[in-house]
C-alpha cells in the first residue's frame, strides 16, 4: 500500500450484482430496482469521496476487483476485503493502512445517501485530537469508523447487521471517549428511501395511488 498522505479513506463496497445487493430493499422493490438504486448510491459515494482533498483513497471490493467504471482507479486504489466476516475484514483493512504508515484512517460503507464530503472532513479533523471517531447510524450500527491506531477489540465478537453494534462498540471502547458525528440513515429498506425525490425514478413502478408499495 503506497502512501502519499498522512490519512487514508477506506470504502467498503459490495460488487453490484442483480439479486446479490440490497436484498432487504429488493424484497419490496424487486431485484432490478434494487440494483439500480445501489448503483446510484455507489456513484453518489464515489463523488462524495472524490471531493475530499489530501487523502489517499482505497475501495475495498467484497468479491472481486471492479472494472473501474464506478470507482475511478485514478482516484481509488482497488483492494479486496479479506476475512471470514465483516469485523475481520474491517480489522484487516485498518491494520494494512496503519502498517503502511497512515496516521489517520477512516472507513465507510458505500450505501449512505445522507453522506457528504463535509462529514468525511469533520471525521479526519476530529482524529487530530480524538483516537476514535464514529458516525452513528439510526439503525443501531455505524456508517463511519475513524481510528488513529489499531483497535482490534472493536471488530471482534460483534453481531454485525443488528441494532447492538453501536452500543457494543461503545462498550468495547471502555474508557476511551470517541468523537461522535451526526446520526445518519443508511439505505436498507424501502422505508429508508420513501419520499426522497432522488429515488423516485427507481420506485415509480412500485407504488400505487394510495402510496403503498407493490411487488
Amino acid at each position: 500500500m503506497s502512501r502519499n498522505s498522512e490519512q487514508a479513506l477506506l470504502v467498503f463496497t459490495r460488487n453490484p450484482e442483480r439479486g446479490k445487493c440490497k436484498t432487504r430493499l429488493a424484497a419490496t422493490v424487486g431485484d432490478d430496482a434494487a440494483l439500480r438504486i445501489y448503483t446510484f448510491l455507489l456513484r453518489h459515494t464515489a463523488a462524495v469521496c472524490t471531493g475530499l482533498p489530501d487523502t489517499d483513497k482505497f475501495v475495498y471490493y467484497s468479491e472481486y476487483l471492479g472494472d473501474g467504471k464506478l470507482w475511478d482507479p485514478a482516484v481509488f486504489k482497488p483492494r479486496l476485503q479479506e476475512g471470514p466476516d465483516l469485523g475481520a475484514r474491517m480489522e484487516h483493512a485498518f491494520r494494512t493502512a496503519f502498517d503502511a504508515g497512515y496516521q489517520r484512517v477512516v472507513l465507510i460503507g458505500s450505501d449512505l445517501y445522507d453522506l457528504g464530503t463535509g462529514d468525511l472532513s469533520r471525521a479526519f479533523d476530529a482524529l487530530q485530537d480524538a483516537p476514535v471517531v464514529i458516525g452513528p447510524a439510526t439503525d443501531g450500527g455505524y456508517y463511519l469508523m475513524g481510528l488513529t491506531g489499531p483497535m482490534p477489540q472493536l471488530f471482534r465478537g460483534m453481531a454485525w447487521g443488528t441494532d447492538t453494534v453501536l452500543p457494543n462498540t461503545m462498550d468495547a471502547l471502555g474508557k476511551i471517549r470517541p468523537h461522535l458525528l451526526d446520526f445518519r440513515n443508511d439505505v436498507d429498506y424501502y422505508e429508508d428511501i420513501a419520499g426522497i425525490p432522488a429515488f423516485e425514478p427507481f420506485l415509480k413502478d412500485h407504488a400505487t395511488n394510495d402510496g403503498k408499495t407493490t411487488r
